[in-house]
């Protein structure tokens, strides 16, 4: 389950890292983040036809919580926050942007809670933050699609939604201890296969066993629970034991 996570590296930054051709002038609108949450807009990372029709790698707002084209009312999103890796070509949601909408989601790390064993009828959850050990960019695997609203007319810019989902595959070795499933993140040799349009279902479900870059996992206060908090303090350390110990 992915269902936080920070993301507040520059626009530039981005762009240099992920090879990018243009920022939409959203993006710019969008400030960093140290807790992303569904429903948020989110940065992506598409390679899509620009203006002149030549497929380009563009940076992008989609609002987290993918809405399928044939949805009737966009509330559907707030279900189709994660896609699972195993289930993606057999979705009637996630089938057709798996084979030509897919995305990456810039982030820096992401949350997870960990059940503790206590007594008691509720267990208590320890947050972690967990990020790139080398202090690089992650790469959350992602689909995107675009939602049609027929109340607007054709010429209202607000006429079409674009959203997102992550992709989630079951946990490695190293993080099932913290939960049983974590997001795709794809290393910098996959993300050209990932996001060329031309390459299908068959090539990008080559990709969703990909070894994941290695992530540290660092305790956390309960702060990161409530969406209303969010700047750098909520990745301070806590002073607990990380798992296995």
């Amino acid at each position: 389950m992915c269902g936080r996570y920070a993301s507040f590296r520059e626009d530039q930054q981005l762009a240099d890292e992920f090879a990018i051709a243009t920022v939409a002038d959203d993006v710019r609108l969008l400030g960093p983040s140290w807790n992303v949450a569904p429903t948020d807009g989110v940065r992506v990372v598409v390679d899509r036809p620009d203006a002149q029709g030549e497929v380009t790698r563009q940076l992008r707002v989609a609002r987290w919580g993918l809405v399928p084209s044939w949805a009737k009312d966009p509330g559907i999103g707030n279900r189709f926050v994660n896609a699972r890796a195993e289930s993606l070509q057999q979705s009637n949601a996630f089938a057709r942007p798996f084979a030509v909408r897919r995305a990456l989601l810039p982030a820096d790390g992401y949350y997870e809670w960990q059940k503790l064993e206590e007594g008691g009828r509720r267990p208590r959850k320890q947050p972690f933050y967990l990020h790139p050990a080398d202090g690089g960019p992650l790469a959350l695997a992602g689909l995107y699609e675009f939602w049609r609203d027929r109340t607007k007319a054709d010429d209202d810019p607000d006429r079409w939604l674009v959203t997102a989902v992550v992709i989630t595959r079951p946990a490695s070795p190293e993080l099932e201890r913290i939960h049983d499933r974590q997001p795709l993140m794809l290393t910098p040799d996959l993300w050209e296969a990932w996001l060329d349009p031309a390459v299908g279902a068959d090539g990008a479900a080559k990709l969703l066993l990909a070894e994941a870059p290695r992530l540290e996992a660092v305790p956390i206060t309960d702060a990161v629970n409530s969406v209303r908090n969010n700047g750098p303090q909520l990745l301070t350390p806590a002073a607990v034991d990380p798992p296995g110990r």
